[in-house]
């Protein structure tokens, strides 16, 4: 069994599409642990609502390339716009940011609510 940890961002009805982002992924995975969730100033484009951001801990027999594919899956069923700039608003934004015990985004290193909420989840288990 692998072990993901899965950073989760809105700034578009940011609770609603996070709690909505949670039940797909509960649908698909065992959901270990979710971090708090911490509002954050745009990164990039500063003109925009800030933003709601966590991880959460999962368990998936998937392989790591399965399980990105599947995470922008459900991006686009959410209705993630991928023309949208890149630190633009966003529907719902999930990443992988740690592999079983590999950071594997380098966002973990750059970003402290990141690094943060990564961090949180890993020591609850």
């Amino acid at each position: 069994m692998n072990v993901a940890v899965i950073s989760l961002g809105s700034n578009i009805d940011a609770q609603r599409n996070i709690d909505k982002a949670l039940s797909l992924l509960k649908q698909y995975f065992e959901v270990n642990t979710v971090s708090s969730l911490i509002k954050t100033e745009p990164i990039g484009i500063t003109d925009q609502p800030e933003f709601l951001n966590g991880a959460l801990k999962i368990s998936t027999s998937m392989q790591r390339d399965e399980l990105n594919k599947l995470l922008k899956q459900i991006e686009d069923e959410m209705g993630r716009d991928r023309e949208a700039p890149k630190f633009g608003p966003r529907i719902i934004d999930l990443d992988i940011v740690v592999w079983n015990t590999e950071i594997v985004d380098n966002d973990y290193y750059d970003r402290s609510f990141l690094r943060d909420a990564v961090d949180e989840v890993l020591s609850a288990s």
